[in-house]
């Protein structure tokens, strides 16, 4: 299939027929919002709708190759992106809404922006300069990396990676068989579900508190240590020692089938219990697929009638060929 390409400089609306199974969106202040859906575009294809509801500054460039869907700023690259720095300045902003198959891989790139991913079953690439970032519903593998921007994750059950030089980290009624994270001054909240399989935890952070809410009864291998930090556990079957200000929780809860690591050097850790009233309280059809845009921000759905590859009002065409974690326990005790 050629590549296609758009100029948007103003609010625009498309629609593509022909299946997508990757998207990358990379902007500069605004929002991000990406729905997986398993509803078929016009046609019964597994393609995409598209919606800018707000620009401002240069234009987005919209590209079509093959099966992937790029919606990016010229100057804005996916690689080094962390490191990216405004050399043209100027204002810039943009509103971007977009619904893909809920198999797509996808790729979000936000500077200043907010940015929310439901409902996707592929693999997640979050990068962050600044902004926060929140991913719900989804069961593909997950990986965020950010400098100062916060990512909340919700009822994701796909392996969860975090890398962040400032940003928070909070997990919500996490089901996922891999949790790693590592920040520098950031706080971890991690809150995991009740579920079948074992979970690899592995936290650390210089400065940073954390805290994890484990079910009850859990069943892990716990390896928790500060160097200078307070900590709390709220598990009998776990022992706290440590000497020289030095601090440790260790032991093993159940048949310790999964694994509990966390480490910082000055900041506090918590070893919180899920109530057993709670097991099972999730709201399983929060995130089903294919309620596109119930749960973004603004933006609305990317529901316009513009054919495949057509140019629609604002789009000039280039080149075209064929929540926290609540409710603790409040009977940990503190060290």
């Amino acid at each position: 299939m050629a590549e296609s390409t758009w100029r948007v400089t103003e609010p625009t609306k498309l629609t593509f027929d022909d299946p997508v199974t990757a998207l990358n969106v990379r902007i500069v202040n605004g929002t991000v919002n990406v729905v997986g859906t398993d509803e078929a575009a016009p046609g019964g294809r597994d393609g995409a709708r598209l919606e800018v509801s707000r620009i401002e500054g240069p234009p987005l460039i919209v590209t079509r190759s093959g099966s992937t869907l790029t919606v990016a700023y010229e100057d804005l690259p996916w690689k080094g992106f962390l490191q990216w720095l405004d050399r043209k300045g100027g204002k810039r902003s943009a509103v971007v809404s977009v619904a893909v198959p809920a198999g797509a891989a996808v790729e979000v790139g936000v500077v200043g922006a907010g940015a929310m991913v439901s409902g996707v079953r592929g693999r997640t690439d979050v990068r962050g300069v600044s902004g926060d970032t929140t991913l719900v519903g989804l069961s593909g593998r997950v990986r965020a990396d950010t400098v100062s921007g916060s990512l909340e994750a919700q009822a994701v059950t796909g392996d969860l990676r975090f890398n962040s030089v400032s940003g928070d980290l909070t997990v919500v009624e996490g089901a996922g068989s891999s949790v790693r994270a590592d920040s520098v001054s950031g706080d971890m909240i991690i809150d995991l579900d009740p579920g079948d399989r074992p979970t690899d935890i592995k936290l650390a952070s210089v400065s940073g508190e954390v805290a994890i809410r484990l079910p009850h009864p859990a069943d892990a291998r716990v390896e928790a240590n500060t160097a200078s930090g307070a900590v709390s556990n709220a598990f009998e079957d776990l022992r706290v020692g440590g000497q020289w200000g030095a601090k440790r929780i260790t032991g093993t809860l159940g048949a310790g089938t999964g694994t509990l690591k966390a480490t910082t050097v000055s900041g506090s850790i918590a070893l919180l219990r899920r109530p057993p009233m709670e097991h099972g309280h999730g709201n399983e059809h929060a995130y089903e697929h294919g309620s596109a845009y119930e749960h973004g921000p603004a933006g609305g759905a990317p529901d316009g009638p513009a054919a495949a590859d057509a140019v629609p009002d604002g789009a000039i065409p280039v080149e075209t060929g064929p929540a926290r974690a609540t409710s603790a326990q409040t009977d940990a005790k503190e060290f």
